[in-house]
């Protein structure tokens, strides 16, 4: 597995994002949808996943891994990742807007890339394992199951963590 840094969010994606629509499935592989913040997202971010993963077909096994590690980049940035939630030393109590952030997926043949784009400045760190912990396995659950994954340089609106997910066979 790799990890490192992607130049741009577009290095990653390889295609301009839809921008007129919350939610934009397409004939040619690429979908994306808003998050928010509330606890219902990561459900709704995995229901999403499985459905556009339905519509191009891609095999069951696949489609489980990919919908494993967009549940993950989810919840890391919901937990990291958005301003106004306590990330960062920012106040806990303030309200969450409706889209702090963005889940994208692209379909290339039989590889599928999962983009997760929130408005946190600080880059993803795997933990170290700790078989007590109740938490901080996210990531190393993404990079076992990816074949790569990285993030964007965060900037003045955050940053994009990726994977791409490829059939194994």
């Amino acid at each position: 597995m790799t990890t490192h840094p992607a130049e741009t969010v577009h290095d990653a994606l390889r295609e301009e994002p839809y921008e007129d629509a919350w939610w934009a499935p397409a004939p040619d592989g690429f979908a994306a949808c808003a998050l928010s913040g509330h606890a219902r997202t990561v459900p709704e971010a995995r229901r999403f996943t499985r459905a556009t993963l339905e519509g191009w077909r891609v095999c069951a096994g696949l489609a489980d891994d990919t919908v494993l590690v967009v549940s993950e980049l989810v919840s890391n940035a919901l937990r990291h990742g958005l301003r106004g939630t306590g990330a960062g030393g920012e106040d806990a109590a303030a309200p969450v807007p409706f889209c702090n952030a963005w889940l994208a997926l692209t379909r290339q043949e039989t590889t599928v890339l999962c983009a997760v784009s929130d408005a946190g400045p600080g880059t993803p760190v795997i933990k170290p394992q700790d078989a007590l912990s109740e938490s901080g396995r996210g990531l190393y659950i993404v990079d076992r199951l990816s074949d790569s994954w990285g993030w964007t340089p965060p900037d003045r609106s955050g940053k994009t963590v990726w994977a791409t997910m490829s059939m194994r066979g």
